[in-house]
Formats: C-alpha cells, structure tokens, sequence
C-alpha cells in the first residue's frame, strides 16, 4: 500500500486526491491542505518510491496503469467510491490513467502543470536523459530537467521543492521513472480521446511554455475540457500562485458537484 494521509471534514464531503509529479511528493501540496480541508475531505498520496511510500515495486513491464492502480487501492482501503482527482506536472498522467480505466471512480480532474504531449525539444531532452541515466547522477539530470522546464527567478520556489523531495529517490527508482516515457506520446494522445467524458479542467501556469501548445489544441477538440491560464507562474502553479489556483479549482469542484446534484 502506497502511503497516504487523509483529513476528513465528514461522510457528506467531497473526497479529493491530490496526485504529485515525478521526483515530488505529497508535500508539495502544502500550500492547497488549509484551504481544501475545510469544506473536503482531503486525501494526499506518495506514489511509488517518492516521499514515504517504499521503492522496489517494479515489475518488468510496468506501466501507468500499475500506478495509478495503486492508487486505486488506497482509494480502496479507505472505501471512498468516487473523487475529484487533482494533478500536478508527471502526476497529471497518473491522474488521467485513472479516468480512462477507472471512470466510474473519478468525478472529474483538475490538472496542473498538465502533460499531454511532448514537443521536440522536450522529447529531443529526454532521449538525452535516457541515454545517459544510467551513468550520469540522476540529481544531476532532475536539475537540469527542472531548470528548462522552471528557468525563471520567480519558479524558484518550486523547483527547490521538487529538487528537495527528489533527493529522497534511489537512483533505481529515478531510472524506472524515466523509462516509463520511452512510449508516451502515443499513449497520451490515445488518452485524450478516451477521457472526453471526465469533467477536466486544466490549470497551466501562463510561463509553461513547453506544455501549453498542446492544451491549447486539446481543449479545442472537446467540450467536456476547460483552460485557464494563470498569470505570473511556470509549471508548478500550486506552488507558483496557490491562492489562484486553490480559488479556481474548489470552485470548479463546487460546480462538478451541483451539476451532479442536479436530476438528469
């Protein structure tokens, strides 16, 4: 079991599972628990080999789908049936699997920082990253990663938190992270098509240059997605511009809920 934490408000609540990115953990939430538990019932969860959860969970061939069913088991243990699913850079991917094979468990998703295609320079860095991780200090590779994608004075902050957290990794663990995005951009592609029935609301910070193209074309294709840009942040909004971005995804959540409410 993947280790967790919960604050829970009461059985009429909404559940909310925020879902880190790579190399992060479930305290980069830090800045949205305040605000979220008061009206929800919060679950925050380390994935494999982040934060507390254990490392060494790696099967050959495993996949997204292994991940996210993990969480799926959490969701389990503490018998809560459905959630609003909230994403954060690499965990945005995690967030989705989970609509795509579990849609009958996720309300709607909230992704920030969302990944849905690599363009060539990032696939162009990641093959650099691939070729050269098993000889290279993989905090060598998060930092430069984390730089390109967080280069500007004010994404400090957050590139420090995810820099802080991926210290705690095994250079194994890191190694199993990357291979998983060899195959990822047909994979994503294929899951914008399949979650078109999720509520999705994306949330990108206006200087995440590298990820926003493809929202944009996205969002155009359907309906059931959203898009807001928020204004002076990079890739980590949560962290970047957290009165923002709490603001807009508790009252998202707020109108998934009474649309649900509503007889069909």
């Amino acid at each position: 079991m993947l280790h967790y934490r919960t604050y829970e408000v009461g059985q009429e609540a909404p559940w909310v599972t925020f879902v880190h990115g790579a190399g992060g953990s479930s305290s980069t939430w830090f800045k949205q628990i305040r605000e979220f538990r008061k009206e929800h019932n919060v679950l925050l969860i380390d994935l494999r080999g982040h934060g507390k959860s254990e490392g060494g969970r790696w099967e050959k061939g495993d996949t997204f789908l292994d991940i996210s069913k993990e969480v799926i088991d959490v969701l389990d243990e503490l018998k809560v049936e459905k959630t609003h699913v909230i994403g954060m850079s690499l965990g945005t991917i995690v967030a989705q699997t989970m609509a795509d094979n579990y849609p009958d468990r996720v309300k709607s998703l909230i992704l920030g920082g969302a990944i849905i295609r690599f363009d060539i320079r990032t696939k162009l860095l990641l093959w650099i990253g691939r070729a050269t991780k098993r000889f290279v200090p993989y905090m060598l590779l998060y930092k430069l990663f984390a730089y390109i994608i967080m280069p500007r004075k004010q994404h400090e902050e957050s590139r420090l938190a995810f820099v802080n957290e991926a210290k705690k990794m095994y250079q194994k663990e890191f190694i199993k992270w990357f291979s998983l995005t060899k195959l990822i951009n047909p994979y994503l592609t294929r899951l914008q098509t399949s979650t078109t029935d999720i509520p999705t609301l994306f949330l990108m910070g206006e200087e995440d240059y590298l990820f926003i193209p493809p929202i944009e074309e996205a969002v155009q294709k359907s309906d059931a997605f959203e898009f807001i840009k928020i204004k002076n942040s990079g890739h980590v909004c949560n962290i970047e511009q957290p009165e923002i971005f709490n603001k807009l995804s508790i009252d998202y959540i707020s109108k998934i809920e009474q649309m649900k409410a509503v007889p069909q």
